[in-house]
């Protein structure tokens, strides 16, 4: 008895201990269990609660009145699946005639608090079935990524979800991006592990980086072109609007325009070209987007509206050339000048990290995403890297991208340099770089990276 004792005592002693201090290894151990008792025992009580039940049918009414039987209780969502995840429980329900799935989304915090989870949330898989991701613990705390991200070509992982998940930058559905924090936000951290994942695929990578390089330079072996000034810039910029030009004429000699080819096979843009002839997409990243915008004289003047023209064009009508527009800064309003709200328009990807006012977070989300503002606003300043992201459709969801060093993408870069295209448009804009050291030295030992 007293062994039984001790060994009870020092699995509560564990529970404790593991969700004090690795709350991820508490959940795979004994929190998914729990939760999954919780939910199967209360599921019916709080779905009546909440409010999410429908009155019996007519004919149950009527049954129980002619054989003189209890009333049937009310009904509630019939659960499809109820599935655990490394971060959390899965349930999929299917509603029943009458509900819909704005009541299930309206009753997310009463289902949190019910099922003593840490977050809820819900989306609407098709008509009548919706799916409740529920998070066991605050895994953006301590970002974990998941092993496997299922890799695509231009969809690259970068961060992770408040519901668990991962979140995606897949630029062939999202072309172009903006992303908006103020000083010590996490925006370096987020734009380094855009470039680390980027940096294993097919692309050329072009930085534009006004703060003299220090930014993108670091990571110059595995880009294509970089400019560090906005005069380089604007001669980088009009470069790419030429080769998005020959690009175009590429794909209109190659579009297989004949009776007998069918429409799927016409090319309108280079994901439709044969792998033989089809050109290298170019991810361009721009740091600090307000150096570019922002004149002290009529020169300048004149060198910015060419500049943010250049933007335009290249936002406007680059993606089916395999041109990807992703714009960070600290403010991107109407205050930058003409043609900023024009560029801002073809930035579909949003993606605001702790802002200091709520204008720069309506400069995000406020003509897509209205209710992220809010969001936005309240990130707290002692945990730098959460976000809020959110696109066209009007959803929107945090997030916060794993803590990379400089160091470590310096690595990756390092790694993949041997990836490096060379686009002959862009040949003048190649960074000059020392070799490195030893082709077999390991990759933590420092090593120039800039000439």
């Amino acid at each position: 008895m007293t062994g039984s004792l001790v060994t009870l005592l020092l699995v509560v002693v564990t529970a404790l201990i593991l969700r004090w201090r690795r709350p991820a290894w508490y959940w795979m151990t004994f929190g998914v269990t729990l939760a999954a008792l919780r939910v199967a025992v209360r599921y019916a009580s709080v779905m009546d609660a909440c409010g999410l039940t429908v009155p019996p049918a007519r004919w149950r009414l009527s049954l129980a009145r002619m054989t003189n039987r209890p009333v049937p209780e009310s009904r509630v969502p019939r659960i499809l699946r109820l599935r655990p995840t490394r971060t959390g429980l899965v349930l999929r329900i299917k509603l029943r005639p009458g509900q819909d799935a704005f009541d299930v989304a309206s009753a997310t915090d009463r289902l949190r608090h019910s099922f003593g989870m840490y977050g809820v949330t819900s989306r609407e898989l098709r008509s009548g079935i919706v799916e409740l991701r529920m998070t066991g613990y605050d895994v953006l705390r301590r970002v974990q990524m998941p092993a496997e991200t299922g890799p695509a070509p231009m969809r690259i992982p970068v961060a992770l979800r408040e519901d668990g998940s991962v979140h995606y930058r897949d630029y062939r559905a999202v072309p172009h991006g903006l992303t908006l924090g103020a000083t010590e936000s996490g925006k370096s951290v987020y734009q380094r592990n855009l470039v680390a994942g980027l940096a294993a695929h097919d692309v050329a990578l072009v930085g534009i980086d006004c703060k003299q390089g220090v930014e993108l330079f670091p990571l110059a072996r595995r880009f294509s072109a970089l400019a560090d000034n906005p005069d380089t810039a604007l001669e980088l910029l009009e470069a790419l609007v030429q080769h998005m030009e020959d690009v175009y004429q590429l794909i209109r000699s190659a579009q297989r325009i004949t009776v007998d080819v069918p429409d799927a096979d016409i090319a309108a843009g280079i994901w439709d070209l044969p792998a033989d002839i089809r050109p290298t997409p170019v991810v361009v990243l721009v740091d600090e987007v307000a150096e570019l915008a922002l004149f002290a004289t009529k020169d300048e003047e004149k060198r910015r509206d060419r500049i943010v023209t250049a933007l335009v064009r290249l936002a406007q009508l680059g993606r089916a050339a395999g041109i990807y527009l992703e714009i960070c800064g600290q403010r991107f309003g109407s205050e930058l000048g003409k043609g900023i709200t024009m560029l801002r328009a073809q930035l579909t990807g949003r993606t605001a990290h702790r802002v200091n006012d709520e204008s720069s977070a309506n400069m995000a989300f406020g003509d897509i995403a209205p209710d992220a503002v809010l969001a936005a606003i309240q990130i707290p300043t002692d945990v730098p890297g959460i976000a809020v992201s959110g696109d066209s459709t009007g959803g929107w969801t945090r997030i916060r991208a794993p803590h990379t060093s400089l160091r470590q993408a310096v690595n990756i870069c390092n790694r993949h340099a041997d990836r490096t295209p060379d686009v002959p448009a862009l040949a003048a804009f190649r960074p000059a770089v020392a070799p490195l050291a030893s082709a077999t030295a390991p990759l933590t030992k420092a090593a120039p990276t800039t000439a």
